[in-house]
């Protein structure tokens, strides 16, 4: 391969399955060595535009006659057009240039891009429930887990010896998918590895307008080949942390914020918008959509489907295509926030530890069990619970407090939460290894889920022995109540995208 060709083929060949060449003496085989399918890349023109989608090669990139023949045969079989791919070194040099330069200015200071354990032997040695602990309220609890996991296997299996590349740590270290092998490459041992997680998606799904289904194979392996082609050999794990920067606070899902994009001028998304907007003001008839343009054989595939038309109420959140995603499945438990409120050193709560597999495993919860149909049932099964861990406790003084409802990534929860607080003379037994009474700080401060502090908020606001709750009371009210812990309201900011001032709030909006 000659130093003309554009390093965008090189990428792209490494995706593609290898197939059948065609005869040389086939029609397009004469086309391509007569020219005709070379195009001539005048800026602004519709020509320009159509042959640019349409799988020719503009003569601006030099590309010898030969190889012409063979990237247009794969674009024409593959049916995937060169308008979604970037087509010069030029083009690549300057997006990575105005990305690490915006991420050199806009980098946020997130706690994790600071050291927590130092090194892989104090991680290795830490328990599970510090890793909980500090892992609590993230969501994803099982990534935790897979770290402690990893950092053990390579104290104690490895030597201490770190796998250094993508590929080592992909297939070394349980756990680790070719998004976190590629990021720790990338990041910790400078590999140029590309990384293609949701924020990343959603920016070079923009930025080449693809909208075809991100999770089908073959955008899939478009995406990685774009990442892979457009990380900064110089600085591959600060590209990499700026793309999902860019993704996370500035290409957001909503509201993205398009004038502060440092590769807006490269986005075709931008770019569609701009024309449709031109278009609307000057009145003029449809013109050729570029999206449309297929290859010569069929439609596109990364295009958007026909049946899914452009949204003018969108812009640039047309693309990536949404997920048709399978409803979660719904789910109901009763829930009982148990208290000693005259115990030794202040008030107790009683916390058990979920199972070491499955959902939320290893963290800690109030006790709860399977939502029964009549609330009589689900008293008295909730009420055997209680007294499973702690023994016989009062049946009169179980009240029910309201609902949470709870999203997790395919569960939604319904919790019925109850309270009941011990009077003095209540006999309380020894707890076993998986219980344990915790004060309100240490409550707080344990590996709980935010489901859990969700559930406690309403136990909070209506505590048992004032009045008894209504039924309808509702978690919506929660954030109305009680602000969350300091370390998460850090996270918080840090997580939350900025909102243009001119977007709509969620009070407008609910009104």
């Amino acid at each position: 391969m000659t130093p003309r060709v554009s390093l965008q083929y090189s990428q792209w060949w490494i995706m593609k399955k290898p197939r059948a060449a065609v005869g040389s003496g086939g029609r397009r085989g004469k086309q391509a060595s007569s020219g005709e399918g070379r195009g001539r890349c005048v800026r602004g023109s519709r020509q320009a535009k159509s042959s640019a989608c349409a799988g020719t090669i503009p003569e601006c990139l030099e590309v010898p006659a030969g190889l012409a023949r063979q990237q247009e045969e794969v674009v024409s079989q593959a049916s995937v057009s060169l308008y979604h791919l970037f087509r010069d070194v030029a083009e690549v040099t300057a997006f990575r240039k105005s990305l690490l330069s915006w991420y050199d200015r806009e980098k946020r200071d997130l706690p994790w891009r600071r050291l927590t354990w130092p090194t892989l032997r104090d991680l290795a040695s830490a328990s599970l429930e510090e890793v909980n602990q500090l892992w609590a309220g993230l969501g994803y609890y099982s990534r935790g887990r897979w770290l402690q996991t990893g950092a053990r296997k390579v104290v104690e299996e490895l030597g201490g010896h770190m796998p250094r590349t993508a590929e080592t740590l992909q297939r070394l270290l349980p756990g680790v998918g070719r998004y976190t092998a590629g990021a720790i490459a990338s990041i910790a041992f400078g590999q140029a590895a590309g990384v293609v997680d949701g924020n990343v998606v959603r920016v070079l799904c923009r930025v080449r307008a693809i909208g075809a289904d991100p999770r089908s194979t073959l955008v899939s392996q478009q995406l990685w080949s774009l990442a892979q082609q457009l990380v900064d050999p110089a600085r591959p794990g600060d590209f990499n942390q700026a793309a999902m920067e860019l993704g996370a606070t500035v290409c957001t899902p909503q509201h993205p914020l398009c004038s502060q994009c440092p590769v807006q001028s490269l986005c075709r998304a931008h770019q569609r918008v701009e024309r449709e907007q031109l278009s609307a003001s000057q009145s003029l008839p449809g013109t050729c959509d570029i999206e449309a343009c297929a290859p010569n054989t069929g439609q596109c595939q990364l295009c958007a489907p026909p049946t899914e038309p452009w949204d003018k109420t969108l812009g640039v959140a047309n693309f990536p295509r949404k997920a048709n995603r399978k409803p979660p499945r719904e789910e109901s438990s009763a829930i009982c926030v148990l208290e000693q409120p005259r115990a030794f050193g202040g008030a107790r709560l009683l916390l058990v530890q979920r199972p070491n597999s499955g959902l939320l495993a290893g963290l800690w919860e109030f006790p709860s069990v399977a939502a029964e149909p009549s609330e009589q049932l689900q008293c008295t099964a909730l009420l055997q619970e209680l007294q499973n861990w702690v023994g016989p406790l009062p049946a009169t003084r179980l009240q029910h407090l309201g609902e949470v409802v709870h999203s997790f990534s395919h569960i939604k929860l319904t919790y019925h939460v109850y309270g009941l607080a011990l009077d003095e003379q209540t006999p309380v037994t020894v707890l076993p290894a998986d219980a344990r009474w915790l004060t309100r700080e240490e409550f707080h401060a344990a590996a709980v889920s935010t489901a859990m502090k969700k559930v406690f908020r309403v136990y909070e606001g209506q505590r048992p022995g004032t009045c008894k709750a209504s039924k309808k009371s509702q978690v919506s009210t929660l954030s109305r109540r009680k602000k969350p812990s300091p370390g998460q309201q850090v996270l918080d900011n840090f997580l939350r995208p900025p909102i243009p001032a001119d977007a709509p709030s969620l009070d407008s909006t609910a009104q």
